[in-house]
C-alpha cells in the first residue's frame, strides 16, 4: 500500500535546466546551434538536439554544458550508459558543475538504483551550494530510498528551513512519518502540501491515507475518488474499494447491533409482563 506514495512522494530536482544553464562560456551563448540543440531538446525532438549537441563538441570538447546536455538527451532517447558516460565527461571537465552532479545523482537513483552512488552526488552538491533547498531534497530522497529515514528527515528539515514553501518536501516527510506511524505529523504536511500544491498527487494519497487511519473513511473515499479521476492508476481503486467496505461494513456492523439490542430490550420487556 505504502510502496505507492513511496513512489510519488521522492521527488528529485534537477538544478539544469531547458533554457538557461549555468556557467555557459560566452562563446557558446552567442552559437546559435546551441539555442537550436536546446530547442529541440525541450520540445521533444531528442534525436535533433543529440546531433546538435555532438555537433558542437567537436569545437568545443571542453564544455561541461554540452556535455550534460548530451546527457540529458541520451536520457530522453531512453540510453542511461551513453548519458552516464556524458554527465562524467562533464565532470571531468568541470569537477564543480553542480547541473552535472545533480543529474548523475539523478541517474543513478531512479534508473540504476544505485542510492549510495546518488547520495555521494547529491552530498557533492550540498558541498558546493549548501543553501540549496533542492539538493538537500534530493538528498533526502536518496537516503529514504536507502532506509536511513531519520538522516532523510534530517535534510528535509533544512530543506524546509531553506525553504518553508516546499510542496515536494513536505510530502517527501509526511510520507517518511507516515511509515514511522506518526500519522498525525504526517497528515499536518500532506495537508500543507496540498495548500502550495493542489495538484501533488502524492500528497493527496497520503492523506487519504492518514484519513483512514484516523477512521476517517469519508474523507479518505473522497480523496481517492479525486485521485481516480485525475488518472487510472490501478491502485487507487483497490484502496478505494477497501475504504468503501470499511466504511460500509461498519455502518452494517452498527446496524445490525442496533437490532440485536432492539430484540433483547422487546424480549426483556415481553418477559417483565409476563
Amino acid at each position: 500500500m505504502w510502496n505507492c506514495l513511496a513512489t510519488l512522494a521522492g521527488v528529485i530536482y534537477l538544478a539544469v535546466g531547458l533554457a538557461v544553464a549555468a556557467d555557459t562560456s560566452l562563446l557558446l551563448r552567442a552559437e546559435p546551434r546551441w539555442e537550436k540543440a536546446r530547442r529541440d531538446l525541450a520540445q521533444g525532438r531528442a534525436g535533433e538536439a543529440k546531433a546538435g549537441f555532438q555537433e558542437l563538441l567537436k569545437e568545443y570538447p571542453d564544455t561541461a554544458d554540452l556535455h550534460v546536455f548530451l546527457g540529458m538527451s541520451l536520457l530522453r532517447l531512453r540510453d542511461p550508459q551513453g548519458a552516464i558516460r556524458a554527465i562524467n565527461r562533464a565532470i571531468a571537465a568541470d569537477p564543480q558543475h553542480i547541473e552535472a552532479h545533480t543529474l548523475l545523482g539523478y541517474v543513478e537513483l531512479e534508473i540504476r538504483g544505485d542510492a549510495d552512488t546518488a547520495i555521494r552526488e547529491y552530498r557533492k552538491v550540498i558541498e558546493l551550494k549548501p543553501d540549496s533547498a533542492e539538493a538537500h531534497n534530493n538528498l533526502a530522497v536518496a537516503l529514504k530510498k536507502r532506509g536511513d529515514l531519520d538522516e532523510a528527515l534530517g535534510s528535509l528539515n533544512r530543506a524546509l528551513e531553506l525553504k518553508p514553501a516546499f510542496a515536494a518536501a513536505l510530502t517527501t516527510r509526511g510520507g517518511i512519518y507516515a511509515e514511522q506511524g506518526k500519522w498525525r505529523e504526517a497528515r499536518r504536511d500532506f495537508e500543507q502540501a496540498l495548500q502550495l500544491n493542489p495538484n501533488d498527487d502524492g500528497a493527496l494519497y497520503g492523506l487519504s491515507q492518514a484519513a483512514r487511519e484516523a477512521k476517517e473513511y469519508a474523507s479518505a473515499q473522497g480523496a481517492l475518488s479525486e485521485l481516480i479521476n485525475r488518472s487510472g492508476n490501478f491502485v487507487y481503486w483497490l484502496e478505494w474499494g477497501r475504504v468503501v467496505m470499511v466504511r460500509y461494513w461498519w455502518g452494517l456492523l452498527l446496524v445490525a447491533i442496533a437490532w440485536a439490542l432492539k430484540g433483547r430490550i422487546l424480549k426483556a420487556r415481553t418477559e417483565a409482563n409476563g
